[in-house]
């Protein structure tokens, strides 16, 4: 009598509420938290919820188990990738390398710890803060397999690092350690094994106390001037400071620095 087949290993994604924090964590670390296609459209579903809720002001993505992630599935990519087809992601989702349909208009803070490895560094890239463990292995090799980065680490890792620490790593495919990662700078601190969540979490509660219309204004203003230069950014800034100006959050803005406490935020 043969054995029953084993169902397969499906990537899921968890997602927690904190006051104003949303953590999503990857979890499939009987597979090192690699990235199959159920996987990919259960992240792009949790930013995709993130998004839409205005009570959520600042994420924080991590891995479950002693990984953050190996990467693709590379077994169960083959065919998209040699047909040269897209990740499907549907109404209401948002594309976790940043690069197809509306961005996240929050910001999302990214810890990493053991393996991140070519789509780990390219979904980490497209948050806004990375916060590694000294254990992180980095390694972006797809070159070892015949092909190369197509999840933005081409365009990121060159805007964070400098063309020459890109090339360094994006030519050669070789592992690059956290304090590496720090040195040119693609990660903002590193911290001991078991402490990134934490001091993810620490940062993430720090920016959501922040007025959430000013968080948003920010990153929108820094993303324009990255994508599509200074002067365009430069356009918007009295046209969006005068948005603002125009809240209920700026008008507590002001009364909270008049009677020197912190802000009572609404979103609005």
């Amino acid at each position: 009598m043969s054995n029953p087949t084993k169902p397969p290993v499906v990537g899921k994604v968890t997602t927690e509420r904190r006051n104003h924090v949303f953590l999503i964590g990857l979890d499939r670390t009987s597979k090192l938290n690699s990235f199959d296609p159920p996987m990919f459209s259960a992240l792009a579903e949790a930013y995709g919820e993130y998004e839409r809720d205005d009570k959520l002001w600042c994420a924080v993505l991590f891995g479950h188990g002693d990984h953050f992630t190996s990467g693709l599935d590379l077994t169960q990519h083959v065919e998209r990738l040699t047909e040269g087809g897209e990740i499907a992601y549907t109404e209401g989702t948002i594309d976790p390398f940043g690069l197809t349909g509306p961005r996240l208009s929050k910001p999302i803070i990214c810890a990493v710890q053991g393996y991140c490895f070519t789509a780990g560094i390219e979904i980490m890239l497209a948050t806004d803060i990375h916060i590694a463990a000294t254990n992180t292995r980095f390694a972006q090799i797809e070159i070892k397999r015949g092909i190369y980065p197509s999840g933005g680490a081409t365009i990121r890792m060159v805007q964070q690092a400098g063309w020459g620490n890109a090339m360094r790593y994006l030519l050669t495919g070789d592992e690059f350690s956290a304090e590496d990662a720090y040195r040119i700078g693609l990660v903002q601190e590193v911290v001991e094994p078991g402490r990134q969540l934490e001091r993810a979490i620490e940062i993430a509660e720090v920016v959501a106390a922040q007025a959430p219309l000013g968080v948003k204004a920010t990153l929108k203003s820094a993303r324009l001037a990255v994508t599509q230069g200074q002067e365009e950014a430069i356009k918007r800034l009295r046209p969006d400071q005068m948005a603002l100006m125009n809240t209920e959050d700026a008008k507590e803005g002001i009364q909270s620095f008049v009677e020197r406490r912190a802000g009572k935020w609404q979103g609005h």
